[in-house]
């Protein structure tokens, strides 16, 4: 059973949400925020696998509250759930550690997909905020790349291609013709040869490299 908590100031999103997470056999909202001060203490009582944060809240904003909850508990995962994608809120929530990114107006499958791809540690990113941070990489200095610990695959390549562009591992999976477990595969070989540590980090390390 995936554990959800909910930050969000909007009183009637936040029960619209925890409704349509209610329906889900595999996912349990156990706690509501109305800022970002009581889900950082919520996180603490609650240790749920998954956060939704919104980014702007009174008393403490989203990026504050994640990075509080990331620092104190590593294993809790923060998702921005957020009306807004402008480069400052995109930056600040993934500097705090957030691992996705989504727009309030996503589909109800995607943002159930983002909840379990983040308990297993992937990052689902809108496609726009995907473009925004691999343009910001494209704008700083460009570093003398260490060579890879070995040459990624073909279809390596194609995946790291794909998940740059905010692509979840089934929606790879769809658009190459291969099974989820074989996208997983490529995927966690293509973050050892990048030497990356999640998603993100590799699509900046494979933009540095010329390679996307």
């Amino acid at each position: 059973m995936i554990r959800v908590l909910l930050a969000d100031d909007q009183r009637l999103f936040r029960e619209a949400l925890a409704l349509l997470l209610s329906v889900q056999d595999d996912i349990r909202v156990v706690g509501e925020a109305a800022d970002g001060a009581q889900a950082v203490d919520l996180a603490g009582r609650t240790v749920p696998d998954v956060v939704l944060m919104d980014l702007r809240m009174p008393v403490m904003d989203g990026p504050t509250a994640t990075r509080h909850i990331r620092a104190n508990h590593p294993r809790v995962q923060v998702i921005a759930l957020t009306t807004f994608d402008d480069d400052a809120d995109v930056f600040a929530a993934i500097r705090a550690g957030a691992i996705g990114y989504l727009l309030k107006d996503a589909s109800s499958q995607r943002l159930m997909e983002a909840v379990r791809a983040a308990v297993r540690g992937e990052s689902v990113l809108e496609p726009g905020v995907a473009a925004k941070l691999v343009s910001r990489v494209a704008q700083l200095p460009a570093p003398v790349p260490d060579p890879l610990v070995a040459p990624l695959s073909g279809r390596e390549l194609d995946v790291v291609r794909l998940l740059a562009g905010g692509r979840s591992n089934r929606e790879i999976a769809a658009v190459l013709f291969l099974a989820e477990g074989t996208v997983k595969n490529h995927v966690t070989g293509a973050l050892a040869k990048l030497g990356a540590r999640d998603r993100t980090q590799a699509a900046l390390r494979a933009r540095e490299l010329g390679l996307l």
